[in-house]
């Protein structure tokens, strides 16, 4: 999946809390800041983990409150009538909608709604028959690759292969599953050996607090960013403290396509804008002192400065020797 720009991501998950006007009002934050995808999570509880399944250390941190993952997800499912008030939202909005599915059921559902590209959650990079499935769509897939060995990883893709997925049609995101992610973590250059191990487009799914790191990312080549986002982090809910607030995001979104213009091509040549500059900041050969025609060019009475529109001191053992052909003031550009 190759594109010249950058495709952000913006993260939305179950930020809503479960409330459809919440997930509205990011969808607005999203636009807005001009992210090109905004994405949320779909799942049944009931589906996605067993009654006894305890929540994770980050979760039970951020929320305050220690329950049962199926307590905690249960309020924020999103119903499939949900989805589809979304997606027709998104496409008023001009943002492309996008949903990461957790179980078969939802699989199914999300399929209704004809995305044209699939996100793959760290937590099912060693789903087998779930990745089966993904790769017999034949859309685009970004997968996370959070918690995972490379040995895993490379699994996961043999797997979206082997079903039909071609390989141009797969980036890899690197990634560290943790809320938010310590910078010590990070382990950014992961990313470039994952593009390159694997011939796979890359990019990054971040966790961290800030906006460095994605940036940084886009830098060393990520092709895509995905960010969590928040109304506010002061809300209840897992994500919330590890995701960016409105103008943080907003944020983001510039320095990335600021950077990306800034990249340019691997060529080394003066910018058009360089060109004017030059005969101002660059020096010729000039009298050093008063010099009478016939007499000798010599470092005592030779010297370089600006402007650059005279001969260029690259010359300089050129005229060294040579007799001056008329007389020169002190400070004249010498010429042929």
């Amino acid at each position: 999946m190759k594109s010249s720009k950058v495709l952000i991501i913006a993260e939305a998950g179950v930020n809503h809390n479960g409330d459809i006007d919440t997930a509205h009002k990011l969808i607005d934050v999203a636009a807005e800041a001009g992210a090109d995808i905004v994405k949320f999570q779909t799942f049944k509880a009931k589906n996605l983990v067993t009654a006894s399944a305890q929540m994770a250390e980050y979760q039970k941190r951020n929320i305050g409150v220690e329950e049962s993952q199926f307590e905690m997800l249960k309020k924020l499912e999103l119903s499939y009538e949900d989805h589809h008030k979304l997606a027709n939202y998104c496409k008023q909005k001009n943002i492309s909608f996008l949903s990461t599915a957790f179980d078969f059921e939802s699989l199914a559902f999300l399929q209704t709604l004809a995305m044209g590209l699939w996100k793959i959650p760290s937590g099912e990079i060693t789903n087998l028959p779930y990745l089966e499935k993904i790769g017999l769509f034949g859309d685009p897939v970004i997968i996370s690759t959070g918690m995972a060995e490379t040995q895993e990883i490379q699994a996961a893709i043999q797997v979206l292969l082997k079903s039909g997925l071609s390989l141009d049609k797969l980036t890899v995101l690197h990634c560290t599953t943790e809320y938010p992610t310590p910078m010590t973590h990070v382990n950014l250059r992961a990313m470039k050996t994952l593009g390159s191990l694997l011939g796979t487009g890359y990019g990054y799914s971040d966790h961290t607090l800030g906006i460095e790191v994605p940036i940084a990312a886009v830098a060393l080549g990520a092709t895509v960013i995905e960010k969590h986002f928040t109304l506010s982090r002061e809300m209840t809910g897992p994500d919330h403290k590890a995701s960016l607030e409105p103008n943080e995001f907003s944020a983001m979104v510039k320095a990335i396509r600021n950077i990306e213009e800034a990249l340019g091509s691997q060529e080394k040549r003066p910018s058009k804008i360089e060109i004017q500059n030059r005969a101002v900041a660059r020096k010729s050969i000039v009298a050093k002192r008063k010099i009478k025609a016939g007499e000798v060019f010599s470092e005592e009475n030779l010297t370089t400065s600006r402007p650059g529109t005279g001969i260029s001191p690259m010359r300089w053992h050129e005229l060294i020797g040579q007799q001056a052909i008329r007389d020169f003031e002190e400070s004249e550009l010498i010429n042929d």
